[in-house]
């Protein structure tokens, strides 16, 4: 009897897409490669990242406890144990995902996937090839990392994100290619650990998606921290020696410089999953490799979806390919669904600061033509920023003239990502800045700073 859906990856988007079917009654099997469920975002990406910038978090504290009244002589930090708490928090998740699973009745099949059309799935995994049938297929096998042309990762010198997070020991020296979330999580992760750090960065800018505020600020606060940032700059001549990696810097004004550090991390964007996955079987059109969809998350091929990262037009993150996952699963179970606002998508970077954002930039705001009104409020005037240790930073709304729509929020300081669900919430419930300065923000927290922020919108901040 064929499944009613086939989900091919157990990301975020595929494990969710595959319970939510279950859920529904639907009758479902996920077939994944690898040993562990979880994807790249819980295996080598989002998760053991954050596990990393949390005990980079508490060490910075411990070494600076001082100014707390806190005396701790000669801190040590065991980086094995780091490494093994990481993995046991990634060993922990995986197995619960399993489970899940098991709880929404999702059969789960070993092995890798191919394409067959018509609804087929073949499997082959080390002792068995099997074809599967279903009525449905999601497709949501991820990305990988890009690798610099002529360059092949290694567990020595030239890493990925795979390799970085499997060190054993914090290395003297990295130099970080690409400056992207990816990129500056890392920088701010070895940074702390007492790495030096070097960023380099093609494009003008640290963070490019962001709004160019934002991006400023972070750069300032990285070299306020010792990270070396050139943007606007080439890495050339990459080569191993006997003890790390050299390369010649070519920076923004045309000149040259010889690099070297114990370690090299390539973080240039990631790309999609699409190739050996037997789509030339099928009508599933590309787009430079990524899979173009509808508003459904329908691909050219009947009954076949698409979610996450290998999708054309939207950002690679975790939380939209389970949005999309939802979105897919809904509509072939014919339930209600509303597909993805793409002006309503968080992003946030866990470095120190941090970042959250939606919605639009200033910048592209202006360039659609709008009449904006832009309110900032820093975290210098939060009382619960300056508690922590942390007032570095501000949160900048974009606004709409003269109804007051919420156009963006953009938030660079303690906790950033967290703060900014309250502006998600605000756009989605479509509630105006007015809305939003009448309400009642408790003190003293971090997220009060954001209703400031509304406030000074009109100049009506208060701390500020």
């Amino acid at each position: 009897m064929p499944y009613d859906l086939i989900v091919i990856g157990s990301g975020p988007g595929g494990y969710s897409a595959a319970i939510r079917a279950g859920q529904y009654g639907l009758k479902t099997a996920l077939v994944e490669k690898q040993a562990k469920l979880g994807g790249t975002c819980l295996l080598v990406g989002c998760i053991p990242t954050k596990s990393l910038l949390q005990t980079a978090d508490v060490w910075e504290r411990f070494v600076h406890c001082e100014q707390e009244g806190i005396h701790c002589e000669n801190p040590r930090l065991d980086y094995p144990k780091v490494k093994d708490r990481k993995d046991g928090i990634v060993n922990k998740h995986s197995k619960g995902v399993e489970l899940l699973l098991k709880r929404a009745k999702v059969e789960r099949i070993s092995g890798y996937a191919t394409l067959k059309g018509g609804g087929k799935v073949e499997v082959k995994n080390e002792s068995v090839t099997q074809t599967l049938e279903a009525k449905n297929i999601i497709i949501a096998t991820g990305s990988e990392a890009r690798m610099i042309p002529g360059l092949t990762a290694d567990p020595e010198f030239i890493l990925t994100n795979i390799e970085i997070l499997n060190l054993t020991a914090v290395p003297k020296s990295l130099i970080i290619i690409g400056a992207g979330a990816v990129g500056v999580e890392f920088a701010s992760i070895f940074r702390r650990f007492g790495a030096e750090v070097t960023v380099v960065e093609m494009l003008p800018r640290v963070v490019p998606v962001e709004d160019e505020d934002i991006s400023k600020e972070l750069e300032r606060n990285f070299r306020k921290q010792g990270i070396r940032v050139e943007t606007g700059a080439r890495a050339e001549n990459i080569e191993k020696t006997g003890a790390g990696v050299r390369l010649t810097l070519t920076t923004k004004d045309g000149k040259q410089e010889p690099l070297e550090a114990e370690k090299l991390l390539v973080a240039v964007g990631r790309k999609p999953n699409t190739e050996n996955i037997g789509l030339e079987n099928t009508r599933v059109e590309l787009d430079r490799g990524f899979i173009k969809v509808d508003q459904w998350q329908q691909t050219g091929e009947p009954g076949v979806y698409a979610i996450g990262d290998v999708v054309a037009g939207t950002p690679q993150l975790a939380h939209v390919a389970t949005r999309e996952g939802m979105i897919a699963v809904a509509h072939m179970a014919g339930k209600p669904a509303v597909p993805i606002n793409r002006n309503r998508i968080p992003g946030c970077t866990y470095t120190q600061p941090g970042i959250g954002s939606v919605g639009l930039t200033e910048a592209q705001a202006r360039a659609q033509g709008r009449e904006v009104k832009v309110g900032r409020f820093p975290f210098a005037g939060n009382s619960r920023a300056t508690i922590l240790g942390h007032h570095e930073g501000f949160i900048k709304v974009v606004a709409s003239e003269p109804h007051g729509e919420i156009l963006g929020v953009h938030i660079i300081g303690p906790e950033g990502f967290e703060i900014v669900a309250e502006a998600v919430a605000a756009m989605e419930a479509e509630a105006t800045v007015d809305v939003m300065m009448q309400t009642i923000h408790a003190h003293p927290t971090l997220y009060e700073a954001l209703g400031e922020a509304f406030n000074a919108v009109y100049g009506l901040a208060i701390n500020a």
